[in-house]
């Protein structure tokens, strides 16, 4: 796949950027060069490679999926400027 200078202009007007015709053409070659790694990407065989998320083994730590007060409503509400009951009181806005 290969970019002009038509579609990097197009790719930084959507991107709301303003680029100058030399900077076009600067971009040009830049984004030829990834698109070009990219596409060498393509070629490596991966039949059979587990997807992974770290290059070492580990487990997902779990909690129970439970739903709790969170045990400290007076921490919670302790930063509040005005609360009642551990409630937040918040001054009325509609009348």
């Amino acid at each position: 796949m290969s970019v002009d200078i038509d579609t990097v202009k197009r790719v930084a007007h959507l991107a709301r950027i303003k680029v100058t015709d030399d900077e076009a053409g600067k971009m040009t070659g830049e984004l030829n060069t990834i698109l070009a790694f990219v596409e060498q990407l393509d070629e490596v065989d991966v039949e059979g490679v587990e997807p992974m998320t770290s290059v070492v083994k580990q487990e997902m730590k779990k909690r129970q999926d439970v739903v709790t007060d969170g045990g400290y409503p007076d921490k919670v509400t302790g930063n509040a400027p005005a609360s009642d009951d551990n409630f937040f009181m918040v001054p009325k806005v509609v009348e």
